[in-house]
């Protein structure tokens, strides 16, 4: 039978937009990618009366629900409360869950606050998702609505905290709930290079091949500064043949799509780049005037990337791009910079490539160029150019595309060799 799993987003910063709801629209896809229905989204604030009411609503249109955020050791993490009284059942402490904190914290050499101890309180009924990343518990909740049986999962607002318990538990107990026993599984193939517009007028006859019970299907998904998702999605009897069905289409997209596909799944530009640069034996080294090291924490983040990145001269003022690289004087905002930045930085930290990035992030011109624009230099053996590039959007979103831009730019050189 089809499942239908609304959410409940918890917390009253979501409301002051302090923090955005970057939960729901995840979880939201993950619903959507195991076949699962989800067709309300709710943010309500930290206060018990108006939690249950939103919880009591969503119940009665919805199967389950994934209350997220709430589940704090504080005053205002009302989570628990609301559930129970959607339950009509008493909170009791679990003493297995209060034996869990009490070694997280002395694992970590910390004192623990007794109200920490609000966390191991359980709706009477519900069962635990054990904690494995920090320290409150996810719960299942049983519900009866009018007579009908449904659930209510409660998971931590702490992204990584919520994304283990909902692979690890929620995922698989819908899927258990609904009776359905076939195989999803996704492709995602990574994109930098074209708009979603762009890439949806590529694809639009492959698309129009996706629309039996047979075929993947095909959905697209915007990631910033991460470039832009093609993810294939299939359901099967068995993970082969989801595999076999796949392949295939994942071929389909790429003879489309060509060099705008850079990585599949969790493919990132700059992992791609350090494997680029370790195949062929070579080392990297960045000078970065605008995007102030931005480059070299992306690439650092990557495991094992010290075989690979040498380091990084962040050459922001004018005088270190003189000094230390060897600017010449004049714009520094220029094709010429940007080439005696990434030789100078080349030779500086002896590594095989230099890339470099100078520009302009705002809010003001510079040297007589516009805000967005970009200059990178790259340098290694076999090339030595320089591209320029005007990129959109205010001074951190452009300092972001910066750096997709410029590792994207290596990928293709090196790629193309």
């Amino acid at each position: 039978m089809t499942v239908r799993c609304d959410v409940l987003a918890v917390g009253t910063e979501l409301l002051l937009g302090q923090i955005i709801d970057s939960n729901s629209a995840w979880i939201g896809g993950e619903l959507a990618a195991n076949g699962i229905d989800s067709l309300v989204q709710v943010k309500v604030g930290d206060n018990v009366a108006r939690i249950e009411s939103q919880l009591r609503r969503l119940l009665e249109g919805a199967d389950a629900v994934i209350m997220c955020g709430g589940l704090g050791p504080t005053h205002d993490d009302l989570t628990r409360d609301a559930i129970a009284a959607v339950m009509g059942v008493d909170l009791v402490r679990d003493d297995a869950v209060a034996e869990v904190i009490r070694e997280m914290f002395a694992a970590r050499g910390r004192r623990m606050a007794e109200n920490n101890m609000r966390q191991a309180m359980v709706p009477v009924g519900a069962s635990i998702i054990p904690q494995t990343r920090g320290t409150a518990p996810g719960l299942i909740c049983p519900v009866v609505v009018n007579g009908v049986g449904k659930v209510v999962y409660a998971v931590p607002g702490v992204p990584h905290e919520m994304y283990d318990m909902v692979h690890r538990a929620i995922l698989p107990d819908l899927r258990r709930r609904s009776g359905d026993d076939s195989v999803i599984a996704s492709r995602v193939l990574r994109t930098w290079g074209e708009s979603e517009s762009g890439l949806n007028e590529r694809l639009d006859h492959v698309i129009e091949q996706l629309d039996g019970p047979d075929t993947p299907t095909l959905a697209f998904l915007a990631s910033g500064w991460d470039g832009l998702k093609v993810r294939l999605t299939h359901k099967a009897p068995t993970l082969a043949e989801c595999t076999v069905q796949l392949d295939r289409w994942e071929q389909v997209v790429r003879d489309e799509l060509g060099d705008l596909v850079f990585g599949t799944d969790d493919d990132t530009m700059e992992s791609v780049v350090l494997e680029l640069c370790r195949r062929r034996g070579l080392t990297l080294a960045t000078a970065e005037s605008v995007t102030g090291g931005l480059v070299g924490a992306r690439l650092t983040a990557i495991p094992g990337a010290s075989d690979v990145f040498r380091g990084a001269i962040v050459s922001y003022a004018t005088e270190v791009k003189q000094t230390l690289l060897g600017v010449a004087d004049g714009s520094v905002v220029s094709e010429a910079a940007a080439r005696q930045m990434a030789h100078g930085v080349r030779e500086r930290l002896g590594a095989d490539v230099g890339l470099s990035l100078t520009g302009v992030a705002g809010p003001d011109e510079q040297d007589g160029q516009p805000v967005g624009t970009l200059y990178i230099g790259l340098v290694g053996p076999g090339f030595d150019e320089v591209r320029h590039a005007r990129l959109p959007g205010q001074r951190e979103q452009m300092r972001q595309f910066s750096v997709i831009t410029a590792l994207g730019l290596l990928r293709t050189e090196l790629a193309d060799r």
